[in-house]
């Protein structure tokens, strides 16, 4: 089975660049499946309904979130009828919508979406590992899911890296996400589990991660509150990682990185 993934969509960049490039990559990369990390599509700040349909209109078939999931007030509706929308599994119990999706195949085959939130540096939330494990355990690989995918949104690399250690051989892919800059350390973990650190965002990188670079730097310079942050307008470019499973395991066979788009250099795999 092939996967694709796609790191955070950035606001209206994002979302072009998603609709532009995606349709291209699934006819030449031909993944099975296609999950998108999409907490920060609305401007930046969470997604809404109709962005929601709008990332499946151009081709995925999973919608990832992150600790942005609730900025906009709506989804806290439209998630409960939003069956391939996951929202962090370790939020408190009650909140509304799934950490976890079970996504079916044209062919049959089941691929199970798990997102996490980072406990270092974020807000305080439930146990990552914990979390994580009562969704294996509902949903085992090669028992009901043919491949798992992990989205880790944290902010600190050693946690995300632990997570991945954590369930090697367990998932087929754990890959991170949250800090909008793709890491060059894809690869494939001792038990089969294919993970890079950060996929990258999906948006404009003319810019300070994804954002219009003047108010963030100006806080920074400067050191006291200001405008709100608001997406930055330019060419946006895609960014994941492919990933190969073997279908009598359900682990990662190999990993490539996939960028494409404005500002980066190129990279598909040739397989």
């Amino acid at each position: 089975m092939r996967l694709l993934f796609l790191g955070d969509v950035v606001g209206r960049p994002g979302r072009e660049a998603v609709q532009r490039y995606l349709p291209a990559l699934r006819a030449r990369l031909k993944p099975d499946c296609v999950v998108i990390n999409g907490e920060n599509a609305a401007g930046g700040f969470g997604i809404t309904e109709g962005i929601y349909q709008e990332l499946l209109d151009a081709g995925a078939d999973a919608i990832t979130l992150g600790n942005h999931a609730f900025d906009q007030r709506e989804t806290l509706v439209f998630i409960e009828r939003a069956p391939r929308l996951v929202r962090p599994a370790n939020l408190p119990p009650g909140t509304p919508g799934r950490g976890a999706a079970l996504v079916e195949l044209a062919d049959g085959r089941r691929v199970l979406v798990i997102n996490v939130l980072g406990r270092i540096s974020m807000d305080a939330v439930d146990c990552p590992f914990r979390a994580t494990e009562r969704e294996i355990e509902l949903c085992p690989l090669r028992e009901m899911a043919d491949a798992i995918l992990l989205d880790l949104h944290a902010e600190a690399t050693a946690e995300k890296q632990a997570l991945a250690w954590h369930f090697d051989g367990r998932v087929s892919v754990a890959v991170g996400t949250h800090t909008h800059v793709p890491t060059a350390d894809h690869r494939l973990f001792p038990g089969g589990t294919a993970y890079q650190t950060d996929a990258g965002m999906c948006g404009d990188y003319h810019s300070v991660i994804g954002f219009d670079w003047r108010e963030p730097t100006r806080r920074l310079v400067e050191k006291i509150p200001g405008s709100r942050w608001e997406s930055a307008t330019g060419d946006g470019a895609v960014s994941g990682i492919l990933v190969e499973t073997d279908d009598r395991t359900g682990l990662a066979q190999r990993i490539a990185p996939v960028r494409q788009g404005a500002h980066l250099a190129e990279t598909l795999p040739d397989w």
